[in-house]
């Protein structure tokens, strides 16, 4: 916890806002996508979905695959509170809304479907988007696929390791978003980028949850960004944004 504080403080004496930046790309980014107020269908989709979880207190059999929990100790949780501590908070969720909808991609692939939250924000932000999202825990996967099908969410949930899936999936699909929101440990989060790069075409979007979570988050994002493909990078402090944009000059921003 206290490395997220602090880290915030460091972002905040950094971070500027719309009138120094001198890239159009990114002003229309901030004042058409981030600036306007977020549709209230939108989110009030989320927190139906959210609400829902929330008052669901069976548990299941976690098995983490990544770098564990910062608050969980035991593998047995309850629904209710994986929504509450691990599930994406709202206002996360807004933020997640307004990027997706405004981008409006049509084929996206998440890393960690958790309950289905992000990926429930991820559809009714683009609604004719085609939707695969990796999940290795089998209870888990089996949950958020219960709730997912009830809020009529079409996902193709893949229960399986990033390590097995990714390799497949990235040399045969092009994806114009990607959601890193799995394994939040350093080697893990470069290995996933580099499988990754393969379905990686012009405009494609890469968004990494949690790139303050931790010191080895934060090193994975500064390599990241200093990667010769990507052309634009965007620190939100909740997420990190990079982008494939042929032909720009390279650019890091924090906004």
């Amino acid at each position: 916890m206290w490395h997220t504080f602090l880290s915030y403080l460091k972002y905040k004496r950094k971070a500027k806002t719309k009138y120094s930046i001198h890239s159009p790309f990114v002003y229309n980014f901030i004042t058409k996508a981030l600036e306007p107020k977020l549709d209230n269908e939108l989110f009030n989709k989320y927190v139906s979905y959210r609400t829902t979880l929330l008052k669901d207190k069976s548990q299941i059999e976690v098995t983490d695959y990544g770098a564990g929990s910062k608050v969980f100790k035991e593998a047995k949780r309850s629904i209710d509170k994986i929504a509450k501590i691990a599930g994406i908070s709202p206002k996360k969720a807004k933020l997640l809304l307004k990027i997706t909808n405004y981008f409006q991609p049509k084929n996206i692939l998440e890393l960690g479907t958790s309950l289905g939250m992000s990926t429930l924000c991820l559809y009714k932000a683009s609604p004719n988007a085609k939707i695969t999202s990796i999940e290795a825990c089998p209870e888990t996967a089996q949950k958020a696929n219960e709730y997912l099908t009830k809020f009529q969410i079409p996902v193709k949930i893949i229960n399986d390791t990033f390590e097995n899936v990714l390799p497949v999936i990235c040399h045969k699909n092009k994806y114009d978003l990607v959601l890193f929101d799995g394994n939040h440990q350093l080697d893990a989060t470069l290995n996933y980028f580099e499988i990754c790069k393969h379905s990686a075409e012009d405009h494609t979007l890469f968004i990494f949850d949690d790139i303050h979570w931790n010191t080895e988050m934060e090193m994975a994002w500064e390599k990241i960004t200093q990667d010769e493909q990507i052309h634009v990078s965007i620190d939100l402090f909740h997420y990190g944004l990079v982008f494939y944009r042929k032909g720009q000059v390279k650019q890091h921003f924090i906004i």
